[in-house]
């Protein structure tokens, strides 16, 4: 976790840690299952000069055709194909993050890190979807350690569980950026999130044109799959503190992304919006009127883990019924206690 001065007030970001369909938004697809299939008859025998055999009245030597069902391979086809399809049916339900601080060798503070086991107990817990940094910016490749990455997407998806990397952009380097982005992309995830919050790039309105044109790029070179914007609240960069991230492109990007998840961290706030409710229910609200789509889908995320208490997750629950929202999740699974997993149960929707 990064700690960041808002205006007074301690921001603990993750530096690294829907939808009205616009321009190359997602139209949902189905994979149809495979079907059992009935053998071929056996071919006529050819005419033949030998006598004919006596007549009797024994059953014939060919078992009459049968149906099959799908193959455990044509199950797991059928499988990867939905993952290539990049639904918004993931963002749906019950999340858990896990940041590369979390379970990255090369990146953990402690050396303390997670690793498959984690996945089973999310599965045990009844999470749906992990949501997990693929790659930061300082990684000295595109997807930090592969092979274990890939073991705790293999563990997931075998306990049904979605998979949604994520990645923080800087735009100091906006094609690396991209090039990142497209690593985690053809890696065997469900869906791709876009961490906006990085502001690195000082001039407000060059870090906005370079967040715009990112978004477009990606959207051109992932057409028709779900891409998902984890965007700083509304209320932080408008009430909080203006001066945080001023004449954020809200509609300029609105066309480039099918799900918004707002990080809701009250924990962060004081006085009134340290109420979990209504902060997270005025966020959903602004983003939806700001980009123009009154029924936009929204994953609701809130936080912090450590600082938080079962009463605002249950307050979170209710303000994300409230106002429509698609599924929600608090960051962080490390910092998660085991008291918040019975309310946070009820954001399971699949």
């Amino acid at each position: 976790m990064l700690v960041a001065a808002c205006g007074g007030v301690e921001r603990e970001v993750a530096l690294e840690r829907a939808p009205m369909a616009g321009p190359g938004s997602v139209v949902e697809t189905e994979v149809s299952k495979a079907r059992g299939s009935v053998p071929a008859p056996s071919p006529s025998r050819p005419a033949s000069s030998a006598p004919a055999a006596p007549a009797t009245t024994s059953a014939p030597a060919t078992a009459p055709p049968t149906t099959t069902g799908p193959s455990a391979a044509e199950l797991a086809a059928a499988a990867a194909e939905q993952r290539r399809a990049w639904t918004t049916g993931p963002y749906e339900g019950f999340g858990a993050w896990l940041d590369a601080y979390d379970w990255s060798a090369q990146f953990s503070r402690s050396g303390d890190v997670v690793g498959p086991e984690a996945i089973d107990h999310m599965a045990a817990e009844g999470v749906q979807t992990l949501y997990i940094q693929a790659s930061r910016w300082n990684s000295p490749t595109d997807i930090i350690e592969p092979e274990r990455l890939q073991a705790i997407i293999d563990r997931a998806h075998q306990h049904g569980i979605a998979v949604v990397g994520w990645y923080l952009p800087t735009f100091v380097d906006p094609a690396t950026d991209l090039r990142r982005i497209l690593a985690i992309a053809s890696f065997g995830v469900d869906g791709i999130g876009i961490d906006i919050e990085a502001r690195d790039v000082v001039d407000v309105a060059e870090r906005n044109r370079r967040l715009i044109e990112l978004s477009r790029r990606l959207r051109e070179e992932l057409p028709g799959k779900a891409i998902s914007a984890i965007v700083l609240e509304p209320v932080l960069i408008e009430d909080v503190n203006a001066n945080y991230w001023p004449s954020f492109p809200w509609a300029e990007i609105a066309p480039y992304y099918d799900v918004w998840l707002p990080m809701s961290y009250w924990t962060n706030r004081r006085g009134h919006w340290r109420g979990a409710h209504p902060y997270t229910a005025e966020n959903i609200v602004r983003i939806r009127q700001h980009i123009g789509q009154p029924e936009a889908l929204v994953h609701t995320i809130g936080g912090i883990g450590d600082k938080t208490t079962v009463p605002d997750l249950q307050q979170m629950v209710t303000a994300a019924v409230d106002q429509r929202a698609i599924g929600g999740s608090i960051y962080d699974y490390r910092t998660s206690r085991a008291e918040f997993w019975e309310p946070l149960r009820a954001f399971r929707t699949r």
